[in-house]
């Protein structure tokens, strides 16, 4: 039999065990929560995922005083500390992104981060794009609480989650080695280097499903190519022999495709990373890697946009039990492979918004197989959305707002992969898996 043909069996019996799972009367689905009571939604967004026995948490944040930077980190941490002691269970902080306006702030909001979270800080992205909205650090971040949630670290960089037989891997801020000169070698010690992070906490990239990578001057031009695309050929080459999946043979977690990424510009020239990676043996757990029908595959691009495409799916979904998880990739206003309405922000953003919509439609999880489920802009936890141009601010917002409605967002100023294109979106969402014929 063929590695197809036993792939497409496996998947069967999968969906099969999902429907009769989501058929049983009395099945908890969990379900999503917006709180917005606490604070400001200006300040303060929060999205609660309803695990029965566990619950994790979104959080956006954005200091509302614009005193020191001090006194803004620490407005943040105080929010962030207000919110989950109200969600009724002890709440751990796993992983979190610090949006910054200035370098000279690193130092001292690792500081302010150490000093609050003791031996327990988060892994984290330190990213250098500023907060549209004028602030000098912005906060994303997940929790999670619940009577059988095991925390596991890994020194700064790696930390380990344990519930309902799953386990996930969460990396941040990995840099390359000093000494690597070029984007290329960057991008390699990199991987290499997470790699690291993930065999320590018992992981690999092989189970990786969402990837990260923030590089200065993303769009410039280095040793006669750009920057993004010596990235794309680091990757390329570091995937080579990689097969995503392949050590989950007894559930739906099938090898083959990509993860979900996103690769987005950040101040300076340096390069930090980061990942989710997946570990279980759950009968009931599928794993989808989808692609938009309106989009080539950014993996199969011609050469012209980069000698070696940029390999990563456009979404990947993660269907477990009755409920669905879908990570969608950075998204831009690129149709087929061509970008579209340069110059024009209001439709680059609905263009954009229109591509994740199709991307987590019914119709993309029937081309990968699977009825019964989807996903809405409103089942989003959270949003990012990444500006070329503070200008811009205003229009893409209210586009945002009546698009998504309430669900949370935090806007960042950073340069997108190609020139011409001036906003990228990216985030999660949380959904029903109802069952359906395979």
């Amino acid at each position: 039999m063929s590695a197809s043909a036993l792939g497409a069996r496996q998947r069967e019996g999968v969906i099969k065990r999902l429907r009769r799972r989501a058929a049983v009367p009395g099945a908890r689905t969990p379900h999503m929560v917006r709180l917005s009571e606490y604070h400001s939604t200006e300040s303060a967004q929060c999205s609660v995922v309803d695990l029965g026995d566990s619950a994790r948490v979104s959080l956006i944040l954005t200091p509302q005083g614009r005193g020191s930077f001090r006194e803004q980190a620490c407005e943040l941490l105080s929010t962030l500390q207000a919110i989950l002691s109200r969600q009724g269970r002890s709440m751990t902080v796993t992983c979190q992104t610090v949006f910054l306006r200035h370098a000279a702030d690193v130092a001292e909001c690792q500081r302010i981060f150490s000093d609050h979270f003791g031996t327990a800080v988060p892994v984290t992205n330190y990213v250098l794009q500023p907060p549209c909205c004028g602030a000098a650090v912005s906060l994303e971040a997940w929790a999670i609480g619940g009577a059988d949630v095991r925390i596991e670290r890994f020194g700064p960089h790696g930390l380990a989650v344990s519930y309902d037989s799953m386990r996930w891997v969460y990396c941040a801020g990995v840099k390359p080695e000093a000494g690597a000169k070029g984007v290329y070698r960057q991008m390699m010690s990199t991987m290499e280097r997470m790699g690291a992070v993930l065999a320590m906490a018992g992981s690999d990239f092989e189970h990786v499903v969402r990837t990260w990578f923030y590089l200065g001057g993303i769009t410039e031009a280095e040793g006669g190519a750009q920057r993004y695309m010596e990235m794309n050929r680091a990757r390329a080459d570091f995937y080579r022999e990689l097969r995503f999946g392949s050590h989950s043979p007894k559930s739906g977690l099938l090898p083959g495709g990509y993860p979900a990424s996103t690769g987005i510009g950040t101040g300076g020239a340096g390069l930090v990373a980061g990942c989710l990676s997946l570990q279980t043996q759950r009968k009931d757990a599928l794993l989808v890697h989808l692609e938009n029908p309106q989009q080539t595959p950014a993996f199969a691009y011609h050469s012209r946009y980069s000698p070696k495409s940029p390999k990563f799916s456009r979404g990947t979904a993660l269907v477990l039990g009755d409920y669905l998880t879908t990570w969608i990739s950075g998204t831009a206003s690129i149709v087929n492979s061509e970008s579209c309405h340069p110059e024009d922000i209001e439709k680059q953003t609905e263009q954009t918004i229109e591509n994740i919509e199709r991307l987590i439609s019914v119709d993309s999880f029937v081309e990968q197989g699977v009825q019964g489920t989807a996903a809405c802009l409103e089942d989003f936890a959270k949003i990012r959305v990444y500006l070329k141009r503070l200008e811009h601010f205003a229009k893409c917002k209210a586009i945002c707002e009546r698009r998504f409605g309430s669900v949370p967002a935090i806007y960042a100023v950073a340069d997108v992969c190609r020139p011409e294109l001036l906003v990228e979106i990216e985030g999660v969402a949380f959904s029903r898996f109802k069952g359906g014929n395979s």
